[in-house]
């Protein structure tokens, strides 16, 4: 008698070459919890339908469990050339209780307990998604909270632009963290889908109840078509999507940590907690961990790609390329919750170097666009003014000096317009102070900021 499942038909054993290939018990056995979860549930539907018996059922929920225990404390082997978790399961649930076990899968296919599994560990590590975002996005707040008075540089083309509140900047990859939390949570409207009971592809001719299964499984929804719940994979690639954009993200924010915490900068100081050192050279500490999560964007960007790539040409209903949505998954499942944890963990203990901050603000041409408003509020064209200042800017430079040591004779050579108030007017935290505008780095306009993220998360 064949070892496989499927075995009835063939008069030839694969290799142990081929069957190694074929398997996926090496990567699959992530999903163990979620296919006992989702065998309980068949088992247990079955037996109120009088598909089996409730003593068969008992067998197979205990037997199930204990096999669950025992892979928990490293006492259950997986055999290879079983090819999976749940023929890996279904055979030692066989060996257990005997024939018991062989009515386990009544009624049921791989297409659509493979599916299952698939749907209730993706929703469960999209809510686990979602949980790491919102608490990164409180150390995001706690930070700007601290820092609204904070003046940097602000960047354009990665030019120095305008000054800018440190809390602004940060907040931010609160909104970034904020999108992409609504996009997972978005899509666990089509995640949360019960596709159990569709069989191989064309349901099955026992009277099962799939809203049943449905409840016990906690679905908040069932497939209509069960050629569609076992060939669709459209919930793995928005995932997929969604982990990748929230990796961008955060990729965004490394490379800033990396040039903040840079020599040139000096705008931080990271945690040794957070930092490496060199093998040759004393002196150095490096942001690795910024560096890691930048690198890792085209690990999962080529997840998404590749799951694409297997869907694009696939036939309906189930094909083996389908196999193939799993790994990748798991990986970028994995990569996102490292990245989320390192990060809330990196700018948690990272010091912010306000003096410098400050200092840096006050050695540079960033106000250049306030004094054009200045003149603009005396009645000068802001095209005209933009000019006036361009020259003045170029003056500075060629006189190695700032638009607050400029003398005021020379304002006044540029423009009659410019009056003593101008020093006051052009230092770094009035033009702040004077930006009003809704969602602006004003003090008043962070703190309605700061005032509507804390309602967001409460």
């Amino acid at each position: 008698m064949s070892s496989k499942a499927w075995g009835g038909r063939f008069s030839a054993q694969p290799e142990a070459w081929v069957d190694a290939f074929n398997a996926s018990i090496n990567f699959d056995k992530t999903l163990i919890e979620y296919d006992v979860q989702g065998s309980i549930a068949h088992a247990t539907m079955l037996a109120n339908q009088d598909i089996i018996s409730e003593e068969d059922c008992k067998q197979i929920i205990d037997g199930l469990n204990a096999i669950l225990v025992d892979y928990q404390h490293g006492n259950l082997a997986l055999d290879e050339s079983l090819e999976d978790i749940h023929l890996n399961i279904e055979h030692e649930l066989i060996k257990r209780i005997g024939d018991a076990g062989g009515r386990l899968h009544t009624g049921r296919s791989r297409n659509d307990q493979v599916a299952t599994d698939m749907h209730l560990y993706t929703k469960s590590e999209v809510n686990t998604l979602i949980a790491l975002i919102t608490s990164f996005q409180k150390a995001i707040v706690n930070i700007a909270e601290a820092h609204i008075d904070t003046i940097m540089p602000g960047y354009t083309h990665l030019q120095r632009a305008q000054p800018i509140s440190f809390a602004h900047h940060i907040l931010t990859y609160y909104w970034m963290l904020e999108r992409d939390k609504s996009r997972f949570q978005d899509s666990l409207k089509r995640i949360d889908i019960s596709p159990l009971g569709a069989a191989a592809l064309s349901g099955t001719t026992y009277p099962i109840d799939r809203h049943e299964t449905q409840k016990l499984l906690d679905f908040s929804a069932i497939y209509k078509n069960s050629i569609d719940a076992v060939s669709d994979r459209d919930y793995i690639v928005e995932t997929l999507h969604n982990i990748s954009l929230t990796m961008v993200h955060l990729s965004r924010f490394a490379e800033e940590i990396i040039f903040w915490s840079s020599t040139e900068a000096n705008f931080i100081t990271l945690s040794d907690t957070f930092s490496t050192g060199s093998s040759i050279m004393p002196q150095k500490k490096n942001p690795d961990m910024a560096e890691l999560i930048r690198g890792k964007v085209g690990r999962t960007s080529g997840h998404l790609m590749s799951m694409l790539m297997t869907l694009k040409g696939l036939p309906l209903a189930y094909n083996k390329d389908m196999q193939e949505d799993k790994e990748g998954l798991f990986d970028a499942i994995h990569t996102l919750k490292g990245s989320l944890r390192i990060f809330e963990g990196m700018i948690d203990t990272m010091t912010i170097n306000v003096d410098h901050l400050e200092q840096t603000v006050h050695n540079d041409f960033s106000n250049a666009t306030e004094l054009a408003d200045y003149l603009v509020n005396k009645g000068v064209p802001f095209r005209s003014a933009h000019e006036i200042v361009g020259k003045l800017v170029l003056w500075a430079i060629q006189h190695n000096v700032y638009l607050l040591d400029v003398p005021l004779s020379q304002y006044q050579k540029a423009s009659q317009f410019i009056e003593s108030d101008i020093y006051d007017y052009l230092t770094p935290q009035n033009c702040i102070n004077r930006r009003v505008s809704y969602g602006s780095t004003g003090q008043v306009a962070v703190r309605q900021q700061l005032a509507i993220i804390k309602e967001n998360l409460a």
